[in-house]
């Protein structure tokens, strides 16, 4: 999930069409030649007491007397929902004409302050302190500092004027780190001191554009060979977590040849991973333009099952360049941070970042062939369980993405959560088969990338799209019923998971007692106990019930998230006396007897169940060509 820069759309939401028409920078100033612009405005962040979990800011707003509301961002792009961290803002202080004004938030948008500008002002000093979160929580606004490193995401630590559109207002940022700190960011530098001074540039463009700092700091180039320059920034805890396995070093290079070859272009000037290791920052990506968040444990570039793990996430953030920045749903193109977006088409900019992430770590050797295999196993098990198929089409997680985000993980098979990313794999790789099918292979849905995606090189801009601009696209590919296709998928309950592209690829899924190495890294590495598809629970380590599934024996039992399973037929609960009691009860008739706490109170459970353990895997399907092996296999000549 997610997960940063560049031309934007001034008052996009004026500009957009059914046609959804190439926007650029330069070609959007004639559409707000009504709009009022200001100077620059000076952003100074001091960030010396990060380690402290406290970004102290100024700004210094151009203003006429008056009236003026000022706006902290509350949509973010790329975080899908209204949550910027607005409840983290202290210290507020505004001066002008060396007076103290008094301000007043505003009481139905709690994201809006408004002042009184005196007579003669021209410049509006604001002071504010941002006050970084310890715990994991959504995106820019979770946890983003520590004893040794720091992720500043602009958007938490400033105010903007009320009603001016994001590519229009110039900001001129300055950053100020704890000494000895080194920092990377897609910002251009324009003079670099005690504090660096960035390079001018839109507010839109300042937001997209975060900055990673740290003690421990280790610049990776990647593909020397490529005109753009790409490169992995790091920032951990410690000296020792900047070692990087050769296998990720090599891999993260395929990567930059193979979006070359599968997108045909590269909307973007450079382009920087700034990549967090950490056990104390939240964990996550975040797509930029030239850049992107990606935050992962201490010991990801160092130690399997990490390795592995962590190895879709550079592919899904940087596939964002294209889908997501260059690209992007015309709901989700706004011309501020406090117009709501509309996420309808997220099954696009999520799904199939899904989906091209996912073939993308394969076709880099990320992935091995086995491990894409056992991963698409997984999303097509998972989504097949999912109980809330009954009652919630795909669509309305989309639309209801800012709500489910946030969502608890209990009861998440009945209530669905942001299933458009897993679900939208499935349907763009039942696309992806489809159209090699029906072309006989000579076409595919890299064909559609190159005329969605494609366009000149270097050049950043935004480029909505419809829900049209998708159909009639892959029409051009391969023409088909697309339309209808898509829906029946998209809008309607559809019972069963899309696993159409499995099984026209080639592939079936089976169920097997022997669980993949990535599943058992998986319940390694996040504690967990993974009993989904046989007794329908997942549990803690010590026993804890995250979820149940509608239907499965557990739920039937009237086990439910919350309780605790403390003793399996009569022994106290663990991981090896839990499985050893799923396989004694296969094939015999004795119910696995369970005895769970429920809040203060026990009670005892029986539990039919006698199939064994159950385990996802894709297995071939000898009767059809292995379309699924042709799909991950790179589209261009890797380097030793």
């Amino acid at each position: 999930m997610p997960k940063p820069v560049l031309a934007f759309v001034a008052i996009l939401c004026l500009a957009l069409s059914a046609q959804a028409q190439t926007t650029t920078r330069k070609d959007s100033k004639a559409a707000v030649s009504q709009q009022k612009t200001t100077g620059t405005i000076t952003l100074t962040v001091d960030a010396t007491e990060a380690p402290r979990k406290i970004l102290h800011a100024r700004e210094e707003i151009p203003v006429s007397a008056g009236r003026l509301t000022l706006v902290y961002p509350k949509w973010v792009p790329g975080e899908h929902m209204p949550n910027g961290p607005i409840g983290d803002l202290a210290g507020l202080k505004f001066t002008a004409g060396g007076k103290t004004l008094a301000w007043r938030r505003d009481d139905v948008d709690m994201y809006a302050i408004h002042l009184e500008v005196p007579p003669g002002a021209s410049t509006l000093e604001v002071a504010l302190d941002y006050l970084e979160p310890t715990a994991e929580r959504n995106f820019s606004g979770g946890a983003s500092a520590t004893e040794k490193m720091t992720v500043v995401s602009w958007n938490t630590v400033l105010l903007y004027p009320q009603g001016m559109a994001a590519a229009y207002m110039t900001v001129a940022p300055r950053l100020k780190l704890p000494a000895g700190w080194k920092f990377g960011s897609a910002l251009d530098v324009a003079k670099e001191g005690e504090t660096i001074e960035f390079a001018p540039v839109s507010l839109y463009t300042l937001v997209d554009s975060p900055v990673i700092a740290g003690q421990y700091y280790r610049v990776v180039p990647l593909a020397p060979a490529e005109k753009i320059r790409h490169q992995i920034d790091i920032a951990a805890d410690s000296e020792a977590a900047l070692a990087i396995v050769p296998k990720l070093e090599k891999g993260y290079t395929n990567l930059v040849l193979e979006t070359g070859a599968l997108y045909g272009a590269r909307h973007y000037r450079h382009y920087e991973f700034l990549l967090s290791l950490s056990e104390h920052v939240a964990h996550f990506g975040l797509e930029h333009h030239e850049s992107s968040d990606d935050r992962l444990g201490e010991r990801y570039l160092v130690d399997e099952p990490e390795v592995t793990l962590g190895a879709g996430l550079f592919p899904h953030e940087f596939t964002h360049s294209w889908n997501g920045k260059f690209r992007r749903p015309a709901g989700l193109a706004t011309p501020d941070y406090q117009q709501p977006m509309k996420g309808e088409l997220l099954w696009v900019y999520e799904g199939l970042t899904t989906y091209l992430g996912n073939i993308l770590t394969a076709r880099s050797n990320l992935y091995t062939p086995e491990q894409y295999r056992e991963s698409l196993a997984g999303t097509a098990a998972f989504l097949q369980a999912r109980a809330g198929r009954k009652w919630r089409p795909l669509e309305d997680t989309a639309v209801a993405a800012q709500v489910l985000y946030s969502s608890r993980q209990a009861w998440s098979s009945w209530r669905r959560s942001v299933d458009f990313y897993p679900e939208g794999d499935l349907i763009w790789l039942d696309a992806d088969v489809t159209i090699r099918n029906l072309t006989k292979g000579q076409k595919s849905l890299n064909d559609f990338c190159k005329l969605f995606f494609g366009g000149n090189s270097g050049q950043a801009e935004l480029k909505p799209y419809t829900f049209d601009d998708v159909v009639t696209t892959l029409n051009q590919v391969a023409p088909y019923d697309w339309r209808k296709f898509l829906q029946e998928r998209v809008n309607a309950i559809q019972s069963n998971a899309p696993l159409g592209g499995i099984e026209n690829g080639g592939w079936k899924l089976v169920f097997s007692e022997t669980p993949g190495e990535m599943l058992k890294s998986e319940e390694s590495t996040f504690k967990v106990i993974a009993l989904d598809y046989s007794l329908g629970m997942s549990l803690t380590e010590e026993g804890g019930v995250r979820d149940v599934i509608p239907g499965y024996p557990a739920a039937q039992a009237g086990i439910g998230p919350g309780m605790k399973v403390v003793a399996v037929n009569g022994r106290k609960f663990s991981r090896d006396v839990v499985h050893d009691a799923i396989k004694a009860a296969k094939g015999g008739n004795r119910p696995i007897e369970l005895l769970v706490l429920n809040d203060d109170f026990y009670r005892t459970v029986q539990v039919n169940y006698h199939d064994g353990e159950r385990y996802p895997k894709l297995v071939r399907d000898e009767s059809k060509p292995d379309v699924l092996s042709e799909i991950i296999k790179p589209l261009v000549q890797h380097p030793q």
